[in-house]
């Protein structure tokens, strides 16, 4: 995937960069069939209060429906285009199977049009095809990682992302995430062989502050320039520090490195190695 830069025009245009889009349909349009109306909320929960701060606005959006389950079994599909998603950081696929049914699955790094993909216990070890995470053979570069049979995928979806799997233990494999944390999943959960598309996200520069409110986020203040009713970092003369031993929340609890895993937490047992220890 290639970045596109611009020419300095402005201060925004700078810095700004956007992806290439290679090997994606820009002129196509959603599948209708696989689209539904995407609701906003601002952060809002069903009592209206605001739980995520900072967001509101942005473009309309319609959301695709993917399939993650990917529970067609042993049906071949044939890949009919690449498509943004605004919904994502990865790109997806709209492939179509033997029997015309047509679906949005994730699109793994190096996938084009025309290949063929299926999900099935006897399928061949190359990207875009689904099995057992027990028939993927140890070392593979996998994503789409079920952690409950039959759920569909949750672990591993976003741009450019991969896990791996390290080895097979009874009914446990042991998957290597991008965090670098090491956790048993079990070997009847499916993954997808391949690193998610999209790569070069991570290096996309947003530029301005305008391009932040078209994606619904609204503009975040720092508690050090807030008054002390509004923030523990905020009041004092002049510039001052945050007067506290570390950072803190604007309810007082600290952040910035404070860890908030609960060390008693359900699937503390499925975890053979943390993210960052060493």
């Amino acid at each position: 995937m290639s970045i596109k830069s611009f020419n300095p025009t402005s201060p925004a245009r700078r810095h700004m960069t956007v992806s290439g889009f290679d090997g994606i349909d820009k002129k196509a349009e959603p599948e209708k069939s696989l689209t539904e109306v995407l609701k906003k909320n601002s952060g809002r929960n069903s009592y209206g209060r605001i739980t995520v701060r900072h967001r509101g606005g942005g473009n309309r959006r319609k959301y695709r429906i993917i399939d993650f389950r990917r529970d067609k079994l042993d049906v071949e599909a044939t890949v009919l285009r690449l498509e943004y998603d605004p919904n994502r950081s990865a790109y997806i696929a709209l492939v179509e199977y033997t029997d015309g049914e047509k679906r949005y699955i994730i699109a793994p790094d190096g996938l084009k049009p025309g290949d063929k993909v299926i999900s099935s216990e006897s399928a061949d070890i190359k990207p875009g095809n689904t099995l057992p995470i027990e028939k993927i053979p140890v070392g593979t570069i996998i994503h789409n990682v079920e952690l409950n049979p039959g759920k569909g995928g949750q672990l591993v979806r976003s741009a450019g992302d991969y896990a791996q799997l390290m080895a097979k233990e009874g009914k446990l494999a042991q998957v290597r995430l991008p965090s670098g944390e090491v956790r048993y999943v079990r070997m009847n959960c499916k993954a997808t062989i391949g690193q998610v598309s999209n790569l070069d996200h991570e290096n996309v520069k947003i530029g301005s502050a305008g391009r932040k409110r078209h994606m619904g986020w609204r503009p975040t203040v720092r508690g050090s320039v807030m008054n002390p009713v509004d923030h523990p970092h905020g009041g004092g003369e002049g510039k001052a520090p945050i007067g506290r031993p570390g950072p803190v929340t604007p309810w007082g609890k600290p952040t910035l490195g404070y860890k908030t895993r609960k060390t008693k937490a359900r699937t503390e047992k499925f975890i053979v190695k943390h993210r960052n220890s060493k």
